[in-house]
């Protein structure tokens, strides 16, 4: 059989020491009033300090050359067309100072379904990250250049994802090729990756941690984590933490989505740990993709679904999204308003939930994805949560059954509610508190559902499903919530 041409090119690298190159860069880019990074953290849609934190925020131009590839149905890759330049740019955050640094790092494909940057896992995972002195890199992908941009022509002007055949024949795009093609982010990816590896910019991970909610990552795990390694051989990225996985993208924008019954639609087996996490409100989407734990060594594998979570809630915004003049200035999509930043009209309308549920799953999950990763801890087992003729079981407090708990669902004080109507709404929660009635038929008084709620805490705590620093804040957060 004839050997795929990326297989050749990639045997002739590693026989030279090579391995994945690394890009060039520019930067740290300066910082002035009326020229900022986007996306910034004194930028968000709720601004905050990161020097308070003894963090500091860097800008880089990152600039090299990337292959654009086929992907066969076998899993196999050719070289649709080699060697292409690209422009993009990344915006770390990382301990000022060095000794606090943990050595882990979290790198974000930025999410660009707006055509702007969202970091929406940085929402997510930024509090847990700066208390244990992880770095976090978030990348621009192909569809938010053009944004940038128009944001800041000047700063950004060597972004680029230039499509390098825009006259061919190009089926997967609709209307037509597109002026960029999104298929130069996966050797982009992987050569930051090695370019963070090196040390180059200022700090030295031991570990690579990839993580975001969109189709990138999983895209990327299963079709390139096999090829992209450092000139030693070993996988440039270390482990990776999946938010829903979904069905994975379309390698470049002239090819096709792997389609229902392709076998690429199931997170694929790799060398380095990976975990997904899927909110209860996901699990019946996802439930094909549903497949067995595993600790062997090619195929170290966990899939935690959380009880009464939903898809989306307030942290995938906060933190993670830029404010509305920034949004504007990209012409990307802006949606409703910075208390609702979505435009779907929920019936009845509610507050855009806050819960932690998910968030602090989240920073447990990268916990034991790092221990897994660089010292060979296993993480816990979780059951799936119980699906029967295609509905959640749910328990007597109408919460789902089985799957990662919390004190929220162990000793429920409401029903938690994963999706809101209409249609539209079906991926917001919303909470309806018992009544004082039964709350006191189960409790009795709030010293004691505080305090069963508190010893549920520390029996998770104990198992691993939380830090011990969130389970702090859970109790706080039980505490506060009775005052309301």
């Amino acid at each position: 059989m004839k050997k795929p041409v990326l297989a050749a090119v990639l045997t002739a690298a590693f026989a030279a020491g090579q391995g994945t190159p690394a890009p060039k860069f520019t930067g740290p880019l300066p910082v002035t009033a009326d020229s900022y990074p986007f996306l910034a953290a004194a930028h968000s849609l709720v601004p905050f300090d990161l020097s308070k934190y003894g963090y500091l925020e860097q800008e880089f131009l990152v600039t090299g050359t990337a292959n654009v590839y086929d992907w066969a149905q076998d899993g196999s890759l050719t070289v649709k067309t080699p060697n292409t330049p690209y422009g993009t740019r990344i915006l770390v955050r990382r301990p000022a100072n060095a000794s606090r640094f943990s050595g882990a790092v979290v790198v974000e494909p930025l999410g660009a379904v707006r055509r702007y940057d969202w970091a929406l896992m940085y929402g997510y995972l930024s509090e847990h990250m700066m208390e244990h002195g992880d770095a976090w890199v978030g990348i621009t992908m192909p569809a938010a250049s053009e944004g940038l941009k128009k944001f800041n022509p000047t700063r950004y002007a060597a972004v680029s994802f230039a499509n390098p055949d825009p006259g061919a024949a190009c089926p997967g795009a609709k209307g037509g090729p597109s002026a960029i093609e999104e298929g130069l982010r996966w050797d982009a990816m992987s050569q930051i990756g090695v370019l963070l590896k090196s040390g180059a910019l200022g700090f030295r991970p031991e570990a690579l941690y990839m993580t975001t909610q969109f189709p990138d990552v999983v895209t990327y795990l299963d079709a390139i984590h096999a090829h992209a390694r450092l000139a030693n051989g070993k996988p440039v990225y270390d482990g990776y933490l999946l938010r829903n996985p979904g069905a994975p993208a379309r390698l470049n924008q002239c090819g096709a989505a792997p389609g229902p019954n392709d076998p690429r639609r199931i997170v694929a087996k790799v060398d380095v740990p990976v975990i997904e996490v899927v909110a209860q409100g996901e699990v019946l989407d996802s439930i094909a993709q549903r497949r067995p734990d595993s600790d062997e060594p090619g195929n170290r594998f966990r899939r935690y679904e959380v009880a009464g979570a939903s898809h989306i809630d307030r942290w995938a915004y906060d933190r993670g999204f830029p404010t509305f003049a920034d949004q504007a200035a990209t012409g990307g999509a802006v949606q409703g308003t910075p208390e609702f930043p979505l435009n779907a009209k929920c019936d009845a309308p509610f507050t855009f939930s806050a819960d932690t549920r998910l968030k602090y799953v989240y920073d447990s999950t990268l916990v034991h994805l790092d221990a897994w990763a660089r010292n060979g801890k296993p993480a816990p087992h979780a059951n799936p949560i119980e699906v029967q003729d295609g509905k959640i079981v749910l328990d007597e407090a109408g919460n789902g059954v089985g799957g990662v708990r919390s004190p929220w669902v162990d000793v429920p004080a409401a029903t938690y509610f994963t999706g809101s109507t209409p249609a539209a709404c079906r991926e917001f929660g919303h909470t309806v508190p018992f009544d004082k009635a039964r709350f006191e038929s189960l409790y009795g008084s709030e010293k004691n559902y505080l305090s069963k709620f508190g010893q549920s805490v520390d029996q998770l705590v104990k198992l691993g499903w939380y830090t011990e620093s969130d389970g702090k804040k859970m109790k706080e957060e039980a505490a506060a919530a009775l005052k309301h």
